[in-house]
């Protein structure tokens, strides 16, 4: 990481108070169309959750103009106190202008719906306070920013982690370059499984108890929680390969979450440590044919049995099922579909570890479990799968929380979700830290025309742009963690998931475009990241359902 503070940028003559005073301008606007989306979904003075479905365009784009404003008030508010002529400080404001540019444009596309006013927005766009940090921050002064990070090739920012955190960072930095990036590549091209040369370090290293307090053997603190260090080690893993090592963390995070939200004690000491060890391998299996994201709509049977519980019927995305020994599954354990996500309960679901592409485990009483791999356009190494249970049985001890679990299923599984739905975010800034390292090396290295493409000014707004979002990304999901630590931050979990996620397509995508012919070869890394930052926007809450039936609900409900 290099210093930020030299070699000073000449023309920063904005002040974070203009900065921030021009972006809350917008958040009124966005606040504005919510109450407006509420009072007409209201009918007799109540409000009618189901008339938002009407709303549906207007809904999804105020959701994605308050995850972009609160990335930008993030990064701001992190830099108020930066040395304004450091790069740091200008990285803070081109990145509050971009955002003021996208959501004005957002919400002049959804004006007539949103019942917002044109003449109010342009007069927004007018007001001394936009018009100052838009001016600032013009082509030249985002190339001056662009030439810097070529010059001194910055490849990030002062994260303001403490020493601890750094430490972590740093030994999973350089477990991803020595161990995981060389294997990256092969793991991909050729569909392969994870390694045990990967999954055996990253064990050692602690890194599948992130989540897990120290008394079952984890690195979280017993008194308190710490999922800014699952992030930091996150960032890391996805960076040399989001599914080679990136995703090691997620399954055994929303695993433990859920056990710890409504497993009873002799669940969590039995389940956690292994866990937390890399004894055994975990997945989650929520996702069914014909019900998506919709959870409540889960309709795996479990049958009550002699001893426990016979689970008939289909899951489908499964990641990671053939190699773990665990599956975390969600079933209707009560027939009554009326009852819609309060029949759920969460079954853990023990298997042995098959290697390749489908499996099939026969139990002696009868029951069989099958899986089947789906070919995927990238996310290779982990596999997702296709599920049949037939008559396969759990005993009693393996519902979670036993018999106090039966019908709160989805409350677990919502714990989880929070975890995974953060962690998601760090996984895309992972991701769109590697391909922001090769995009800078490649554009200094690669000459065109007798010129690096780093000398050329678009490719360093391209840059300085890249270096912008993933900074906005980095400080979002750091602040939300420190919220989910004092038990808030469920709503900005949801956020920084659909903005980071949507940010790592884009990032990917300028990445290979600054390498040309060569990043659509797949011999170029960055071609790997491109394929793999599409799959970002989909799992963990797919971003269409994130953003109406999470966000936009949420927040015109409290408009």
């Amino acid at each position: 990481m290099q210093d930020s503070h030299s070699n000073p940028i000449q023309r920063t003559d904005i002040s974070t108070d203009v900065a921030i005073g021009a972006i809350d301008s917008l958040r009124q606007q966005i606040r504005k169309g919510l109450q407006n989306i509420k009072a007409a979904c209201t009918v007799n003075k109540e409000f009618d959750s189901d008339l938002i479905d009407h709303y549906q365009n207007a809904s999804f784009e105020l959701a994605f103009c308050e995850a972009e404003i609160s990335a930008a008030s993030t990064l701001i508010d992190f830099n108020k106190q930066s040395d304004k002529q450091s790069i740091d400080f200008a990285i803070a404001i081109l990145f509050a202008a971009e955002s003021f540019r996208s959501v004005i444009a957002r919400l002049r596309s959804i004006h007539i719906d949103a019942n917002l006013s044109l003449e109010k927005l342009a007069a927004l766009e007018r007001s001394n306070e936009a018009r100052a940090l838009l001016s600032s921050c013009d082509g030249n002064f985002t190339a001056e920013i662009g030439s810097r990070i070529a010059q001194d090739e910055i490849t990030r920012l002062s994260s303001g982690v403490n020493e601890e955190k750094e430490l972590m960072r740093e030994t999973f930095f350089r477990f991803a370059n020595e161990v995981v990036a060389p294997l990256a590549e092969e793991i991909h091209r050729e569909d392969k499984d994870i390694p045990e040369a990967i999954i055996k370090p990253a064990a050692e290293l602690g890194c599948f108890g992130t989540c897990i307090p120290e008394r079952f053997g984890g690195l979280q603190p017993d008194d308190e929680p710490d999922s800014l260090g699952m992030i930091v080690v996150t960032e890391e893993l996805s960076r040399g390969s989001l599914g080679a090592a990136g995703s090691l963390i997620t399954r055994p995070e929303i695993a433990a979450r859920a056990l710890l939200a409504g497993g009873t004690e002799a669940q969590q000491q039995h389940w956690l440590p292994k866990l937390a060890a890399g004894k055994i391998l975990c997945a989650i299996s929520i996702t069914e044919p014909n019900t998506g994201s919709d959870v409540a709509a889960v309709t795996l049977k479990a049958t009550p049995t002699e001893g426990g519980w016979l689970l008939n019927g289909s899951k489908t995305w499964c990641t990671f099922a053939g190699k773990s020994e665990l599956i975390v599954a969600l079933a209707r354990s009560n027939p009554d579909a009326s009852l819609g996500y309060k029949g759920l309960s969460m079954f853990l679901i023990e298997k042995p570890s098959y290697p390749g592409r489908s499996f099939k485990h026969d139990q002696e009483a009868g029951g069989t479990l099958t899986g089947k791999a789906i070919a995927t356009l990238g996310y290779r190494g982990m596999h997702s799968y296709d599920l049949f249970f037939e008559d396969y049985f759990v005993p009693t001890a393996n519902l979670v929380g036993e018999e106090s679990g039966e019908g709160k299923g989805f409350y677990y599984t919502m714990a989880g979700f929070s975890g995974g739905r953060i962690q998601t975010a760090a996984r895309a800034t992972g991701l769109m830290q590697a391909a922001f390292e090769r995009a800078l090396s490649y554009a200094n290295e690669r000459v065109v025309f007798d010129q690096s493409l780093s000398e050329f000014q678009l490719t360093r707004i391209k840059l300085a742009r890249m270096l912008a979002t993933i900074t906005a990304c980095r400080q979002f999901s750091y602040a939300v963690a420190r919220q989910m630590d004092e038990g808030q931050g469920q709503m900005e979990a949801s956020l920084v998931k659909l903005f980071s996620c949507r940010a790592a397509e884009w990032i990917t995508r300028e990445a290979l475009q600054i390498h040309g012919g060569m990043g659509y070869a797949e011999e170029s890394a960055v071609s790997r990241y491109f394929v793999d930052a599409r799959v970002l926007s989909i799992f963990e809450g797919s971003e269409e359902v994130l953003a109406l039936k999470v966000i936009a609900r949420g927040l015109i409900e409290k408009a």
